[in-house]
């Protein structure tokens, strides 16, 4: 697999501009997506370094421990027995799902396999289909594809841009982003299609959700659509009132409950210039508090948490 640094195909970007000012938001949120999470025992965290290696860490240690590189790739998604994870990276011509297997090792497996950039896996409960971004060369729309690969199934089919999906723990729904003329808000959708929700109703981008392992709550980023301030939320499944996590002025992003849905790891930007070199991983208490660091800088940054069940 080529390393490069993956975005949103072109063509995504040439959409957007279509939708507000969505196309330069497109550019920096393309990297941050967490995978679902499913109820157990709290196990590693899995992240992005900004050198374009996945990696897992121990984040009971202090500032993380135990780091150990798993493949080339980005935007890395847990099975839900902590025993894979899904990732997204280049074959040299464009951005494909590949899963890898941490108990047996060898080499990543090829999910998909076109000329389309496929982005963002998030693993059904039972491992047996990953949900992504899927491009048709006009839009960006929502797949589901069985791990072992096959014909993928397009789940939505709105003629704009939906994005970065995370499977509920039941298996049943499917949360993700989608993108209006005017807003980007959160929704989810039946897994076999149909029944969609606007779970998210405001003023601000909301983006990238992740279910709680209890199916209940949704976290989710937030950006003032007046300011470049970005912030994690959580809202009930069934919509509502939100719950503002954090409140800083630097940018928090890709939001992954733990297993047990008393914490929430998310990517903290310590510059405003948002390097990716200045990225870490943070974890905070899901019903509040002050963010506590996960990892070292470690020569790299650190970026779209996934937390696995422990095996």
């Amino acid at each position: 697999m080529a390393r490069r640094k993956l975005y949103l195909p072109a063509l995504l970007i040439a959409a957007a501009v279509l939708v507000a000012c969505a196309a330069a938001l497109l550019l920096e949120v393309s990297e941050e997506k967490a995978g679902a999470a499913f109820p157990g025992k709290n196990g590693r965290i899995a992240f992005q370094g900004s050198d374009g290696v996945i990696y897992t860490i121990d984040p009971i240690k202090p500032a993380g421990g135990g780091r150990t590189e798993v493949a080339s790739g980005e935007q890395p998604s847990y099975s839900s027995d902590g025993t894979k994870i899904a990732f997204a990276a280049s074959d040299g011509h464009d951005a494909e799902i590949y899963t890898v297997n941490l108990a047996t090792g060898g080499e990543p497996f090829p999910v998909t396999a076109n000329d389309k950039d496929d982005l963002h896996p998030s693993y059904s409960p039972d491992g047996r289909r990953i949900a992504y971004t899927c491009s048709d060369g006009h839009d960006a729309e929502i797949c589901t594809i069985s791990a072992t690969g096959g014909k993928p199934f397009r789940l939505t089919r709105n003629a704009r841009l939906d994005f970065g999906p995370s499977y509920s723990p039941g298996g049943k729904r499917i949360a993700y982003s989608g993108v209006t003329r005017t807003d980007w808000e959160v929704y989810t959708t039946k897994a076999s299609g149909g029944g969609r929700f606007n779970v998210t109703k405001n003023d601000t981008y909301d983006y990238y959700p992740d279910y709680s392992p209890d199916g209940k709550k949704i976290a989710y980023v937030a950006k003032d659509t007046k300011g470049a301030d970005t912030e994690i939320r959580t809202i009930r499944a069934t919509g509502g009132r939100s719950f503002q996590l954090t409140d800083n002025r630097r940018e928090d992003l890709a939001p992954s409950y733990s297993p047990d849905g008393k914490k929430i790891a998310y990517t903290h930007y310590s510059d405003p210039g948002r390097p990716a070199e200045a990225a870490a991983i943070y974890k905070i208490v899901a019903s509040g508090g002050r963010g506590v660091l996960v990892t070292a800088n470690g020569g790299t940054g650190a970026l779209y948490p996934s937390w696995g069940n422990r095996p």
